[in-house]
């Protein structure tokens, strides 16, 4: 979970510790075993009301009392007599269309845009192609799974050490389904653009028979025991799977258990999360593309520190099943590239319904990138993105770009409301999937200690009420509804990375975004995850990258302009200082 620098800190800014009555009930709950005293008191019951911020009188604490042991009772019951795994999801699903509402419906299908590649350059040049030439090279017999495999096995040797991008290379698997793709190409069985693409997959997504360690610790030996569904979804996608890429421990930051993740462009710093090792590896050419997920911005975050192209699809559009459960309304998995147009080709793939997870919705996915649809496309911005002390040449400049490009700007304005205060369900619901860590301890032995890591935020979760809970689900509808008012004014909307709330409001209201990155700034070196923020090291050229924000499940259109823009851009252009990041001693 998790350019500026985007941690917990700047994330939860104002949210703070909305406590509650059912919570404190909870936090001096106790078990047999347990040191913890009972609430006995009407002087005990004053404490928790300081949490929950109320007030009640003392003969109103004596009725309380009477009521409460009965409340203390169930917790320690189900407690005691319900077993719930990460995989147990909640009763109450989100679903981010409202009712009465009209979405876009596509039959399915792929038109790029981007025309046929160059003649097969060397292993270098073949490394950081894009996935649609390396598709078009596999599938003209000019380039074999296996060769390309070998290219980014090769690489994974030679640069994962300084990167730290992998918990689990899967060499001999990796091989093993590269030579069955060759067989089937040459067989004339191609089952289409990602039929041998070596690609890697977050490590909180599961693989039969291969460690999913969540990046954390206390899972670093787990072995799941079926695949997830977009496992199953990219193996029928013929693409192959190189390894298990790394991320902050329980899917926030990049510190996990074997160390930090760092940013390929700067190796003094990490590479943000918790989508890190999706993103590193990308970008560093280390395989054709990856797998992130994002619950509160882990795949725009470390798509933008480290100069990946990430999409955040609409929730429910790819399904969860399989797949580590942080936050249930909220989580999301998504493609992370090194072009726009091969986050869609990914897409495709791992696009649909099923019934293992309660959120997936059955929604088609269509692209064609050879229409010209997108020029009467209506692009929203507020002004003052672009101007406060964060907004940089960089992110006026693609306004201008957008204005030449023939779409129409129209300047909205979000109402002016406590957005940050939602963050609260990223931390209810976490406690909640990680339950027994907290309760049992097992949470000290996570590497990553101290007030913004896991463990302290997750204790400090249980002195949220329920009733604020359900509040703050309340609001969330009022935001829904407030978003699908803006988005009758414009298809799309352009905006900083971290500007605004709009990181927050699109995470809550299911709606898509593109991240792709502009150029290259100076800037300070961030402190390594665990470190001081305050230590900012030496300055060096790093990318800063640029965020568009889609309508419901209309990644097409951001797809189609975030095409126009990195063409503009012409990023690739900078891999030259890319390499001798890579290439530099750490």
């Amino acid at each position: 979970m998790s350019g500026t620098r985007l941690d917990r800190r700047q994330i939860l800014k104002g949210a703070g510790i909305l406590g509650g009555i059912a919570a404190a009930r909870a936090a001096y709950a106790y078990v047999p075993e347990s040191p913890n005293p009972p609430v006995k008191t009407p002087a005990d019951l004053a404490i928790a009301e300081r949490i929950a911020g109320v007030h009640y009188t003392p003969d109103e604490r004596a009725m309380i009392l009477d009521e409460l042991e009965d409340m203390l009772d169930r917790l320690r019951r189900r407690r005691a007599g319900v077993k719930l795994k990460n995989s147990d999801a909640p009763a109450m699903a989100f679903d981010p269309r409202l009712p009465g509402k009209a979405y876009d419906v596509q039959s399915g299908g792929v038109r790029l845009a981007r025309e046929n590649p160059s003649p097969l350059p060397g292993d270098e040049g073949i490394a950081f192609a894009p996935v649609s030439a390396q598709a078009y090279w596999i599938k003209n017999g000019l380039l074999t799974s296996s060769r390309l495999t070998d290219i980014y096995i090769t690489r994974i040797k030679k640069y994962d050490s300084k990167l730290n991008s992998f918990i689990t290379v899967t060499e001999k698997v990796a091989r093993e389904q590269a030579y069955e793709a060759d067989v089937e190409i040459r067989s004339g069985r191609y089952r289409g653009p990602l039929h041998g693409i070596p690609y890697g997959l977050k490590d909180i997504i599961d693989t039969k028979g291969i460690k999913t360690t969540w990046g954390a610790t206390p899972y670093k030996d787990r072995v799941a025991e079926e695949d997830a569904a977009v496992t199953k979804l990219l193996r029928d996608a013929g693409a192959v799977l190189l390894g298990k890429v790394s991320l902050g421990a329980l899917a926030y930051g990049d510190l996990w258990f074997g160390g930090v993740v760092r940013n390929p462009w700067n190796l003094d710093e990490g590479a943000s999360g918790s989508s890190a090792g999706s993103a590193a590896a990308t970008v560093s050419a280390l395989c054709s593309f990856a797998i992130g997920t994002e619950t509160m911005g882990s795949i725009i975050s470390p798509s933008t520190r480290c100069g990946a192209t990430g999409l955040r699809p609409t929730f429910g559009r790819v399904p969860r099943t399989g797949a580590m459960a942080l936050c249930w309304s909220l989580d999301k998995i998504g493609p992370i590239c090194r072009t726009v147009e091969d986050t869609a080709l990914v897409l495709e793939a791992i696009n649909g319904h099923d019934a293992g997870d309660p959120g997936s919705l059955d929604w088609g996915f269509a692209y064609d990138g050879t229409s010209a649809a997108a020029a009467d496309l209506k692009i929203g911005y507020d002004p003052t993105w672009f101007t406060g002390k964060d907004a940089t040449d960089l992110d006026r400049q693609v306004l201008d770009q957008l204005k030449d490009m023939g779409f129409t700007l129209t300047e909205i304005s979000l109402p002016k409301l406590p957005y940050s205060t939602l963050l609260s369900t990223v931390e209810v619901e976490a406690a909640a999937a990680f339950e027994e860590l907290t309760l049992s301890d097992q949470d000290d032995t996570l590497v990553w200690q101290g007030d913004k890591a896991w463990p302290n935020t997750l204790r400090a979760a249980r002195f949220h009420s329920a009733i604020e809970y359900v509040q703050l689900d309340r609001f969330r509808r009022q935001v829904m509804e407030m978003m699908d008012g803006i988005y009758e004014q414009v298809d799309l909307i352009a905006c900083p990375n971290f500007a605004g709330d709009m990181l927050v409001i699109t995470n809550y209201t299911g709606h898509p975004s593109l991240s792709l990155p502009l150029g290259l700034i100076k800037r300070q070196t961030f402190p390594l995850t665990g470190e001081d923020d305050k230590k900012l090291g030496f300055e060096r050229r790093v990318p800063y990258g640029f965020t568009l924000w889609g309508n419901l499940f209309r990644e097409d259109q951001l797809i189609g302009v975030g095409r126009l823009l990195e063409r503009a851009a012409n990023f690739d252009a900078n891999r030259t200082t890319l390499l001798e990041s890579l290439n530099r001693d750490v």
